[in-house]
């Protein structure tokens, strides 16, 4: 008797439906096909212990599981469920009801538990397209997929439970995971920008990343508040609207590192991976499976890296494609792999080796050796860090007598607001932020005065400034704009935007 149970499999962030083929006939043996790894192939014995464990039997008879289509390679233990239902079904200890209309996925443990799977969220959305009737899942992975509308999403902790829904002789509706969580709120969590002493002008360059996605770089002596300003910058970026927190979901999904939330992650995310990340730990990749990496996961969020010029020059370069590109590609012998990765890049470093330069006469370095520290950052990634922002020890009688300053939580809401005048503009192109536009949405959203022009053109003669680095400066003069308020750039937010580009000439 042939059995298929609908199973799927997850490239980047997209799901394909698996038919877990299960044919019980006359003969002896178990045989496993379809182009499995190891851990599918382990399989066999984790469902026949957990089989046992249940009560149930593997029946004395050949069984044949095809993993189709058998051209594509199978990775992980998800398919546990899927060839234990096909079996019970097959060999006729379970009623079959309606199992072929589930997208059904799961690790089984030795007591017939069901264990967390990555990638529930594109699974339970293409149960949704190919119009099943439902998933079953197990109960933290079917948490991830709460917020989908169009399938039944159910979370199970055994198998009995599974074999109870598929039976369709009793009220399972206990097991249905939903939604009912109240809806995050902006500028909550993380350092408050009210608790840093200073650095105004830092705080004000922070506000124009935030609210038009800019990447930002700063540099400063230790101790001036470089890195309290990066994570202060989390509690300013507003919940991500439905279609960003759909796709960064997927994203931690895919990767195993949803945890136990329930539906789809609203608030930005913040990574913050050190300097001796590995390449494949930064852009994604792996031996067995290619997962996201660190610039993935911080899809619609903050990748902030600090001791920026101390990481290798290997490492900087990496992030040239995927900041100009926003997504990252990874190749294989076999497999191409493409993971979507906007993110706001925020670096921290300090000015020299010694880490005191201009301030005063406290620095050591020589000129030689600050240009050999800074020649890690060529010219083309400046040239992607739109907002450059050189910060200064505070003086030490703001600290003696500090007072209250603006909070992230009003700063926030006027990011929000410019956020919403830029997801207005962009409604229709599919990015979010002026970060994202291109250079036929420059020419629409950019336009410039005579005044404005002619102040730009001489500013880019005087400063050697590139093609690239003239764009840039538009974006950040955009979302100035926004920010006031105002339908067009005027004078004074093209100033303030080539401001942010003077210290890539200072540090040379």
């Amino acid at each position: 008797m042939l059995i298929t149970v609908q199973g799927a499999k997850c490239v980047g962030i997209e799901a394909f439906k698996v038919r877990v083929e299960v044919n019980i006939s006359n003969g002896i043996g178990i045989h496993l096909v379809g182009l499995a790894d190891a851990a599918v192939k382990e399989s066999l014995l984790r469902t026949i212990t957990a089989l046992d464990s249940l009560g149930y039997h593997v029946p004395g008879r050949k069984i044949v599981i095809n993993l189709a289509p058998a051209d594509i390679h199978k990775k992980g233990s998800g398919y546990d469920v899927p060839i234990a239902l096909g079996i019970l079904i097959g060999s006729g200890q379970v009623k079959a009801g309606d199992y072929d209309r589930y997208l059904i996925m799961g690790e089984l443990g030795l007591d017939g538990s069901v264990r967390p799977v990555p990638g529930a969220l594109p699974m339970s959305e293409l149960a949704a397209l190919e119009g099943m009737k439902g998933c079953i899942l197990p109960y933290d992975s079917a948490l991830e997929a709460a917020d989908v509308r169009d399938a039944l999403i159910y979370g199970v902790r055994t198998l009995d439970d599974v074999v109870r829904i598929i039976g369709g002789e009793e009220d399972c509706s206990d097991m249905l995971v939903h939604n009912d969580s109240p809806a995050e709120e902006i500028g909550r969590e993380g350092l408050d920008f009210s608790e840093i002493v200073g650095q105004e002008a830092a705080k004000r360059g922070l506000e124009i990343a935030a609210a038009g996605g800019h990447n930002v770089a700063l540099i400063g002596p230790p101790g001036s508040g470089k890195s309290s300003l990066a994570r202060a910058m989390a509690g300013i970026l507003p919940p991500m609207s439905k279609e960003e927190a759909l796709i960064t979901s997927k994203i931690y999904s895919v990767a195993g590192k949803s945890g136990n939330s329930r539906g789809l992650i609203r608030r930005r995310p913040f990574r913050a991976p050190h300097i001796s990340a590995s390449t494949a730990a930064l852009l994604g990749g792996g031996s067995d499976s290619i997962l996201p990496g660190e610039i993935s996961l911080a899809h619609n969020g903050v990748l902030f890296i600090d001791e920026f010029c101390e990481a290798p020059k290997r490492l900087i370069e990496t992030l040239r494609g995927p900041m100009e590109d926003r997504k990252v590609e990874i190749s294989r012998l076999k497999t191409k792999v493409v993971y979507p990765a906007s993110f706001t890049l925020v670096a921290a470093s300090n000015p020299c080796p010694c880490g005191f330069y201009g301030e005063g006469d406290r620095c050591s370095c020589s000129p030689g050796r600050r240009e050999a520290y800074f020649s890690k950052l060529s010219g083309p990634i400046m040239d992607r860090i739109d907002i450059q922002l050189w910060i200064h020890g505070v003086d030490p009688s703001l600290i003696v007598n500090r007072r209250a300053t603006e909070r992230s939580e009003t700063i926030a809401e006027r990011v929000v607001a410019a956020r919403n005048i830029q997801r207005e503009r962009f409604r229709d192109e599919g990015i979010f932020t002026n970060a994202e536009m291109n250079n036929r949405l420059i020419d629409i959203h950019c336009s410039l005065d005579r005044d404005c022009r002619d102040f730009l053109e001489k500013a880019m003669e005087r400063f050697s400034m590139s093609a690239r680095a003239c764009t840039r400066i538009l974006k950040i003069a955009r979302t100035i704009a926004d920010l006031d308020g105002c339908d067009s750039i005027g004078l004074p937010h093209l100033s303030e935007a080539l401001g942010y580009r003077i210290l890539d000439r200072a540090m040379r």
